[in-house]
């Protein structure tokens, strides 16, 4: 029986581009499917904000910030808090993803015209000992053009391959099944749906017009995580995160609904970590959405004051910006499933970023025009709609009726204004001083004390109280659904592997399908700017390993 192609990519993501990429540059022939219509091409990789995990870059050092291989991997260990047998392989990818985010990855992505923003964000600040969860420095490299400005070369190469003849794009075409013949995995079989113009994002038909069978030397699944199928995030929900959220927002859309792990699974591939996630506790509905449910993650700086549902702060070290999935367990242990931030008009103008391509007009079209004007005004474009139009925003000039729109936000009045005073006021109190026992407080100075936060990121300390700072803000957070952080089990050549431990002959995984590399190269938590050059780096794997596997 004849081969269709050499290679069969599975989902037309940034990890399958890249992986299609490679293997054009192989002279190998590909046939890239996908569920989407093409203009979703690039998958969740166009909604990014483009942030990327670089060690002792050009950046940092022009920034001075002294980072080291060596840092980074302490970081990354500390984060991840591997400990299970399985954690074998992820590690392994881990340590390898560090080599190359301390080696070659910004200048090959440099070759490819990739930029990116000068200043430096700090992710994931962990708050714990040198040896615990998070950055010990900033690492977050925002690309010159976001997400969209990382899709463009590889789509590029990709789409020149198609000029060749190398390959071949299959829109529509959703994969039911994966079978073997003479000892290795490679038939791809499945429903062909009809033609949809729904616009990138939205959702689209699931009429089913044919059907299809290809057949290949090798397959690479990117097919991405579980994000936006509720029902398995909630099944997969770990015990140590609490009791599942009642609501959840959607970073991602509906289509990424993680059904082509189970294929994977019964097709003889191992699947492992999927109780490790990843969700954000600061989502926002968004104001002007484009898929069901589409929420927006708030990227704060340090100075909002984080209280729960019932308005007491937030334990050590969980502050904004420090301890994402710390955070979400204590949310989801207090029987609420929402939080708030209380902040003022000077804080919003200066922390507030929000995440996505489409909420960064400025850097997404690499206007300099645009970012002057953000860092001039008192409040930026897309976080002043949100003020205005957003329904979790409650924007008022006195602390009595800030409470008043909180409380009637939610199910039950639950915001008593008399301690909430209480609480600001004693804050306040801790402002006076260059010194405090407040440790937000102390994490506020530390932060300007790095030249980027105190330039973009951080406002001067000051009493939320004072009416020249107001007027006064308060965010109702959602927990939002972002990414998987296990997946299919893979070697250091992003083949897949049986539980038996054995490579699967034929099959090969990268992205978000495969843990980002190796099953889950997070572990239990992640230190930002990793999951888009995860992709990158497993899905450059994939794609060469699959190129020399093939006659």
């Amino acid at each position: 029986m004849a081969y269709d192609a050499d290679v069969i990519v599975i989902g037309a993501g940034i990890a399958g581009l890249v992986a299609t990429a490679e293997l054009v540059d192989a002279g190998r022939k590909v046939i890239l499917l996908d569920q989407e219509p093409e203009q979703s091409i690039g998958g969740q990789a166009h909604w990014s904000f483009g942030g990327l995990f670089f060690v002792d870059s050009p950046e940092q050092r022009r920034m001075r910030i002294k980072d080291s291989r060596e840092l980074a991997l302490q970081d990354w260990l500390g984060t991840a808090g591997f400990d299970r047998d399985e954690d074998r392989r992820p590690r392994e990818w881990a340590e390898a993803y560090v080599d190359f985010a301390s080696g070659e990855k910004r200048a090959w992505l440099h070759v490819q015209g990739v930029r990116f923003f000068p200043v430096v964000g700090w992710a994931e600040r962990g708050g714990y000992d040198a040896t615990g969860h998070g950055n010990s420095v900033p690492r977050f490299h925002i690309t010159w053009g976001t997400g969209p400005g990382i899709v463009a070369p590889f789509e590029r190469r990709v789409r020149e391959g198609v000029a060749r003849g190398l390959v071949e794009l299959r829109f529509r075409h959703r994969v039911t099944g994966l079978s073997s013949s003479a000892g290795a995995l490679d038939t791809v079989s499945g429903e062909v749906l009809e033609a949809s113009d729904a616009e990138r994002g939205t959702a689209s038909s699931r009429e089913v017009a044919g059907a299809f069978e290809f057949r290949a030397q090798a397959v690479i699944v990117t097919s991405g995580g579980i994000g936006g199928n509720h029902d398995l995030v909630r099944a997969q929900w770990p015990e140590r995160l609490g009791t599942p959220p009642e609501k959840m927002l959607s970073g991602v859309p509906a289509h990424v609904d993680g059904l082509m792990l189970g294929i994977a699974e019964r097709a003889g591939a191992s699947h492992i970590n999927r109780d490790r996630m990843w969700h954000y506790t600061e989502g926002i509905e968004n104001w002007n959405p484009i898929w069901a449910r589409h929420g927006i993650r708030i990227l704060p700086g340090p100075s909002s004051l984080w209280l729960d549902a019932r308005g007491k702060r937030l334990p050590v070290p969980l502050f904004p910006g420090f301890d994402t999935l710390g955070t979400l367990e204590h949310i989801m242990k207090s029987g609420y499933d929402y939080t708030w931030f209380v902040l003022d008009q000077k804080i919003i103008g200066k922390e507030f970023a929000l995440s996505g391509s489409e909420q960064n007009p400025d850097l997404t079209g690499k206007s300099i025009r645009g970012v002057i004007g953000r860092a001039r005004a008192d409040v930026p474009g897309p976080v002043k709609a949100f003020m205005d139009r957003g329904v979790d925003f409650v924007v008022e000039k006195d602390l009595s009726a800030l409470v008043r729109g909180m409380n009637a936000l939610t199910k039950e009045p639950l915001i008593d204004e008399a301690e909430l005073r209480r609480e600001i006021t004693a804050r306040d109190r801790e402002i006076k001083n260059p010194f405090t026992k407040d440790l937000q407080v102390t994490a506020i100075r530390g932060a300007r004390n790095y030249l980027g936060d105190k330039l973009i990121r951080t406002a001067a300390p000051h009493r939320i109280l004072d009416p020249k700072a107001g007027p006064l803000i308060a965010v109702r957070l959602n927990i939002l659904t972002r990414k998987s952080l296990g997946g299919l089990e893979t070697d250091l050549s992003s083949r897949v592997l049986t539980e038996g431990g054995e490579p699967l002959p034929g099959l090969y995984a990268a992205g978000e399908a495969a843990g980002f590399g190796g099953g889950g190269v997070h572990g239990y938590r992640s230190l930002e700017g990793t999951f888009l050059g995860g992709c990158l780096f497993s899905g450059r794997a994939a794609g060469r390993a699959a190129a020399k596997s093939v006659r």
